[in-house]
């Protein structure tokens, strides 16, 4: 019995490391003021009234959700259609295409913000730029525009994760059996009906899982904003997480930075919790319905 708890020893040793304890040293941090050299200073909430009462920390969680909507909704609806035409008979080599569609999965987040820092160059002769000036539209500054840095972000966002959602709805699709489709053809069912009421509802436990998934990831975007705009951090582009990095790393404001962590954990709760109440609302009121 004891060689066994001697073999799984060190995965919890090194989760309660690396896992646990900067858990729950961030909760502890996060009532007192601290710039990581000197002695701890106990100021209670005080952490807590400095960011609620800070702009940029509002600006922060509003640019977070609105690029995680611009960045997940879109990327979702198109990994399903993507998965469909991929599980169509009618594609050939798909091996092919699925391993183009996930490579952006396994390319370096950085990699990827680099390249769409040079595509959304705010340079007159920058790939988007050129393309919207053939349209007769003025060059955009990117990192410096209200909804060009969302977009920019967002479609960084979007290009990286599409791939690992249809992989995930594609070995969804397969599990469907295809008596169903054929049986919808015979009866003339049109695609667009098939997959509203064939592959969605056949999907759904899927669905929740990636849309957890893209809630918890798009409310943690940080490497995306922070390359693309730079160490500075502008407020058009400032995600929470980049507004804690920079309280702890730039100023070593580790209290305050300790607190919107916290506060951000907690935001997950919620967005987490609302998105399992209203999945659940929607398998009762459809199992209502049948008779």
């Amino acid at each position: 019995m004891a060689s066994g708890y001697m073999f799984i020893s060190p995965f919890y040793l090194l989760f309660a490391v690396f896992g646990v304890f900067p858990i729950l040293f961030s909760f502890y941090l996060a009532f007192f003021r601290w710039d990581g050299l000197g002695d701890m200073e106990f100021v209670g909430f005080n952490n807590f009234n400095i960011i609620f009462n800070d702009p940029l920390f509002w600006k922060s969680l509003y640019n977070t959700i609105m690029i995680g909507l611009m960045g997940t909704a879109p990327q979702l609806l198109a990994a399903i259609l993507l998965a469909f035409a991929l599980n169509s008979v009618l594609i050939r080599f798909k091996s092919v295409f699925r391993l183009a569609i996930f490579l952006p999965y396994v390319t370096s987040i950085v990699a990827v913000a680099i390249v769409f820092s040079v595509i959304f160059s705010n340079q007159d002769s920058g790939l988007v730029n050129t393309v919207l000036g053939v349209f007769g539209i003025d060059p955009i500054t990117w990192t410096r525009s209200e909804w060009g840095t969302k977009a920019a972000i967002a479609t960084m966002i979007f290009w990286r994760w599409v791939g690992y959602n249809t992989i995930i709805y594609l070995a969804g699709m397969q599990s469907i059996p295809n008596d169903l489709y054929e049986a919808a053809k015979i009866d003339g069912a049109t695609l667009r009906q098939q997959i509203w009421h064939i592959t969605i509802p056949m999907l759904k436990p899927f669905i929740i899982f990636t849309v957890f998934t893209a809630t918890i990831g798009a409310l943690q975007i940080f490497a995306e904003p922070h390359i693309f705009q730079g160490r500075a951090g502008r407020p058009e582009g400032m995600s929470v997480v980049l507004y804690l990095y920079r309280d702890a790393f730039g100023s070593n404001f580790f209290g305050t930075a300790s607190a919107t962590a916290i506060v951000l954990f907690f935001i997950i709760i919620i967005f987490s919790s609302l998105n399992l109440y209203f999945a659940n609302r929607i398998g009762r009121s459809k199992k209502v319905g049948v008779k």
